[in-house]
């Protein structure tokens, strides 16, 4: 287990699906580490960062679709 983190720590596999979407909501709020980037850039696929940040962006506008839904609702009465 120890030699898994120091791999990763190190940069030399690519990132898990978790860090991943740590990188892609780090992003999203303008927050991410230039040692996390560098290690997305020279060892992640942007198919899954793409896919991810969609993703994360679809979750985003259906989430505040249904807030105003719920508002809407909720004031109509």
């Amino acid at each position: 287990m120890n030699d898994i983190n120091d791999q990763n720590e190190k940069g030399t596999q690519k990132p898990s699906i978790t860090q991943v979407m740590a990188s892609v909501l780090a992003s999203f709020f303008g927050v991410q580490s230039s040692k996390n980037k560098e290690r997305d850039f020279q060892h992640g696929k942007y198919r899954v960062f793409a896919i991810m940040g969609i993703s994360v962006t679809a979750g985003f506008i259906g989430g505040l679709y249904l807030l105003v839904q719920l508002v809407m609702h909720l004031t109509a009465k």
